[in-house]
């Protein structure tokens, strides 16, 4: 069964009179422990789709199946089940919480699941000693290096065990260095813990750590190609 499945995904905006077609009939088949790219220029339809298969946006017409489920339709409620249960998101911007610690940051997903004050707790704590943050659990943002902060993010984002990663343009805020060890770890959760991970950049270098580039240009899919490595 494929992870990801969108089937002829359309999604329209009205500027004024003028309807843009940020997504034209997009099908895509991603199964599950891939690592995607998904690439284009500003406009091309990426972030649309990103938005689309994190359930933050639905599409116009189409339909998208996540694990099997036509989540196209889905209320805001059902959608906000599937996002904290089988979704986790990085950003650009690492969006951590400037007042709370690290450990408090890697806690809040699981605030909507019942899951109790010390178990959320032990979860949290492993998720950061298994990204190599041990000792860093009570420093806040403001006290940690744009990789640490980047990397307390991607451990909010797997600490309910979601079986997909979304990551947008991850290393845009990075140096060259840090990028690469992002990278590699992101190689590492998908090689080692079979995660899916489909990941937005513009920068090819970043994209070549993935298995397989999907191009998008003006809401379409233009290549889709699978690396050797």
């Amino acid at each position: 069964m494929n992870l990801i499945e969108t089937i002829n995904l359309k999604k329209i905006y009205s500027l004024g009179e003028t309807e843009v077609h940020a997504l034209d009939n997009v099908s895509i088949k991603i199964k599950p422990g891939e690592f995607v790219a998904i690439m284009g220029p500003s406009g091309s339809g990426k972030s649309t789709f990103m938005n689309v298969i994190g359930c933050l946006d639905e599409p116009t017409s189409g339909h998208y199946l996540l694990d099997g489920i036509d989540v196209s339709k889905m209320e805001r409620d059902a959608l906000a089940q599937i996002r904290n249960k089988k979704i986790g998101f990085v950003f650009q911007g690492f969006n951590l919480l400037s007042r709370t610690s690290a450990l408090e940051n890697v806690e809040v997903p699981m605030l909507y699941n019942n899951t109790s004050p010390k178990e959320r707790s032990e979860k949290a704590r492993q998720a950061l000693k298994s990204l190599g943050l041990e000792g860093r659990e009570h420093h806040h943002p403001n006290q940690l290096s744009g990789g640490q902060q980047q990397r307390v993010a991607i451990a909010r984002a797997l600490v309910n065990d979601a079986p997909l990663l979304l990551a947008d343009e991850p290393t845009g805020n990075l140096d060259t260095k840090t990028s690469v060890e992002i990278m590699e770890l992101f190689v590492r959760l998908n090689e080692e813990n079979r995660i899916t991970i489909v990941l937005v950049t513009h920068e090819k270098d970043i994209a070549a750590f993935s298995k397989r580039t999907i191009k998008f240009l003006d809401g379409k899919v233009v290549s889709d190609e699978r690396s050797l490595r």
